[in-house]
């Protein structure tokens, strides 16, 4: 096996399913996952019909159960696990005091724990191998924060400093720890389908799929910790 084997959550849309199909051009043997079947499986035979590999799983990504499981089919099928692209997120927008305990628990499994449950599953194979890459794409409100954006900002906070503290642990053994932190991007994430004339000039998920594999394509002595960007027509 001469591809790589790269894991992505939230794969079947928007910036996950940019990341997958850029990495499948790239030799990548791409693991889709995500909570959408038949979004899932139309990925995975638009890929195989350009030419590349890709396996979906439809899964829960914040379910401890479901994230082990595929992993270790993966690892029994394949040996290893060479990337993790944890690109999987939700958002509940709203004022703080109009914020339910189930809105604060969802956005939290998903983009905290999803994180922390697909890093972990994949990292003692890493360890074992003395190589590998994690991917965290975040957001630029990890570092800033917005009216409306407790739960969402309080989310990609913690995801920066799981992913900080990560990096500390585990360089010396070999395996890289990047961030993508994108501004505004063009996807299903915001009012509406994309493509809308007010978001012209906001980023692409090719833009956010395009970073990512700058990072995964550096030399093996070299990891980009962290990478921000921003459309041009954003202030930050």
């Amino acid at each position: 096996m001469d591809k790589k084997i790269t894991l992505i959550s939230g794969a079947s849309r928007g910036i996950g399913r940019a990341i997958a199909t850029r990495l499948a051009r790239e030799q990548h043997f791409v693991m889709l996952l995500a909570r959408n079947a038949e979004e899932l499986s139309e990925l995975e035979f638009e890929i195989d019909q350009a030419g590349g590999k890709s396996l979906s799983f439809p899964i829960d990504i914040a379910s401890e159960k479901q994230v082990n499981e595929t992993v270790d089919q993966i690892l029994r099928d394949f040996g290893r696990i060479d990337s993790v692209i944890n690109n999987a997120g939700i958002g509940i927008f709203k004022p703080a005091d109009e914020l339910a305990a189930s809105d604060w628990d969802r956005v939290m499994e998903v983009n905290v724990k999803g994180s922390f449950l697909l890093s972990k599953a994949a990292l003692p194979a890493m360890k074992k191998a003395g190589a590998g890459h994690i991917v965290g794409v975040a957001s630029d409100v990890s570092k800033r924060t917005f009216a409306t954006g407790s739960l969402y900002t309080a989310s990609k906070y913690a995801q920066h400093a799981f992913f900080e503290s990560l990096r500390r642990e585990v360089r010396k053994l070999g395996i890289k720890v990047s961030v993508i932190y994108p501004g505004l991007v063009d996807t299903y994430f915001h009012d509406g389908p994309p493509g809308q004339a007010h978001r012209k000039g906001y980023l692409q998920p090719t833009d956010i799929a395009d970073a990512v594999a700058y990072v995964l394509n550096a030399p093996p002595h070299v990891v980009v910790d962290e990478l921000m960007l921003h459309p041009m027509i954003q202030e930050w």
